[in-house]
């Protein structure tokens, strides 16, 4: 009796790719093939497939935003595409492999109607499965989800136990109640159980990173991988959909030494170049993370392993012994969470004022010669454009890249019930997420994608002081329709030229022509007038 599990295909403005390993497919495909099934992954992102597709008509309001192309160092977003393979594969390849049910991932809400029409496609080539839908999304919209015919299950919470269960149940023909988390439709009503969350995480046995397409998951021709050493977080900040103040699970982590046999069998079988921690706060326990990695250490010796956590590392948490060992492990690059410098909006977020700390970790950076991303919120409910523009200004004055998120209600978070409460939310689920500019609250959307391009400005700032020691003199722009070159070093060095000196963020097409992009002409006169004035660093 054969168990597929999907990702399905997005569609976005870009994608991640060594972010997409389908980890927790995998960990749910161990617990399946334990009950004595046969489980494949078919990983519909696992392709360098993508195709460029209209703008869905939700999303119209953005061409004005991204709708040039742009061959400028500094730009941002332009097409809309298909990442992965077509609907029509898919199904097809359900009904080749023809399996009793069907799992498909639906982790954010941005992305489920991906998920629902993955689900609608497979019923259409192979309707003799049973589908069922898991992940974030169906454990917080269980009733909007079964009301797609298609969908026969939805299992809410953690799926490792469950989704074994419910493979048991439908062979044997037992009482699916009895199931936990799991949600379906009875006659003319719809049966909905708690969501299950898994007590012990160490009771479950390694993911079964086997059925990982790991030829696609590369990055410098060696193998990439995704680590998830603990689960939830104790943390209270109110824009987070896994924080103790949403209903997720409470924070739970693994013992050093299960992660540690993960890794090791995964070295075994691979030649690992790159380890990504997804962990929701990967070092408040320090103990155990001084544990954690010495062993890795050990492992990575003249290996020559990456590591990351591109989730963020909490400042309050890192201290030289923590930092020291990171550089000996093999990390590169800290990704430091901030999230503002505004003490008011640091109160809406739930968040403490970590900028002592934060300095602190980067002096630790520089001292063991590691590079540094910093993230900062903007456009949340509330949050004014010039208390993001501060927010950016201070991260120019330091050792870092600016990683500047525009916000996005998450379902779950104290923030989407505010927001709900308010009539703040998108009218769409395809438009929570950040590339949407979803709200037009108290920062408005051209605000928003000001902030975006200023703060992919800076960052080309910080490198041209990193390789040339200075910013270039602003000149006027001559009014020429096209660019002198094509290069995209030179020429960025001219469109910024021009910018400091006329407030104007420009474009160049592919052909060389150049325009105008639509920005807040207010902000752009702040940020320029403000680094004139202030020491900005690089990044090395």
């Amino acid at each position: 009796m054969k168990v597929i599990l999907v990702q399905p295909p997005l569609e976005d403005f870009y994608l991640t790719k060594k972010r997409t390993i389908p980890y927790g497919l995998a960990s749910i495909a161990a617990c399946i093939r334990e009950k004595g099934f046969n489980v494949e992954i078919l990983d519909s992102l696992a392709t360098d497939k993508s195709k460029t597709i209209a703008y869905p008509d939700e999303f119209s309001f953005l061409l004005p935003f991204y709708g040039k192309k742009d061959a400028a160092a500094f730009s941002l977003f332009h097409e809309f595409k298909h990442f992965g393979y077509s609907y029509e594969y898919i199904g097809t390849k359900i009904r080749e492999k023809q399996p009793f049910i069907v799992g498909i991932s639906s982790l954010f809400t941005a992305y489920c109607n991906e998920a629902l029409k993955t689900a609608q496609t497979i019923k259409k080539f192979y309707p003799h499965c049973k589908i069922v839908l898991g992940g974030h999304h169906p454990t917080l919209f269980p009733e909007k989800v079964l009301n797609c015919q298609q969908i026969d299950f939805v299992l809410q919470g953690e799926g490792e136990t469950s989704m074994g269960l419910l493979c048991e149940a439908l062979k044997n023909g037992s009482d699916l109640k009895q199931i936990p988390g799991i949600a379906f439709k009875q006659n003319n009503s719809i049966h909905i159980s708690n969501p299950s969350w898994i007590t012990d995480i160490n009771n479950l046995p390694l993911p079964a990173s086997d059925l990982i397409n790991h030829d696609y998951y590369q990055r410098k021709n060696r193998l990439s991988t995704m680590i998830v050493s603990s689960r939830g977080c104790p943390m209270q900040c109110s824009y987070c959909s896994v924080s103790a103040s949403s209903s997720h699970a409470p924070f739970r982590q693994r013992k050093v030494e299960d992660v540690i046999r993960e890794i090791e069998l995964q070295a075994k079988i691979h030649d690992i170049g790159f380890i990504d921690f997804e962990d929701e706060n990967l070092c408040l326990n320090k103990p155990w993370f001084m544990a954690l990695f010495s062993q890795i250490k050990k492992l990575s010796a003249n290996k020559n392993v990456e590591l990351r956590a591109m989730n963020g590392l909490y400042p309050p948490a890192i201290d030289e012994d923590m930092v020291s060992l990171m550089k000996e492990s093999g990390f590169k690059t800290l990704n430091l969470s901030l999230g503002s410098t505004s003490e008011e909006q640091l109160k809406k977020f739930n968040r403490p004022d970590v900028r002592a700390s934060f300095e602190h970790a980067l002096f630790l950076a520089k001292k063991y010669k590691l590079d540094c991303v910093s993230y900062i919120i903007a456009a949340a409910p509330g949050q004014s454009a010039q208390s993001s523009l501060e927010d950016l200004l201070y991260l120019a004055q330091k050792r870092t890249l600016a990683g500047l998120s525009i916000y996005y209600p998450a379902p779950g978070s104290l923030d989407y019930q505010f927001c709900e409460a308010n009539h703040l939310l998108p009218d769409r689920f395809s438009l929570m997420r950040s590339t949407a500019l979803p709200l037009n609250d108290t920062t408005s959307r051209i605000e928003a994608v000001t902030l975006l391009r200023l703060s992919r400005i800076l960052n080309f700032i910080k490198h041209l002081i990193d390789t040339k020691g200075e910013i270039p003199e602003s000149k006027p722009f001559c009014g020429q329709k096209k660019a002198s070159s094509l290069d995209r070093q030179a020429l960025s060095e001219e469109l910024l030229q021009w910018f400091l000196h006329d407030e104007k963020i420009r474009g160049v097409y592919p052909d060389g022509e150049i325009y105008t992009h639509i920005t807040d002409s207010n902000l752009i006169k702040k940020f320029i007038k403000r680094i004139k004035t202030i020491a900005i660093a690089g990044i090395k």
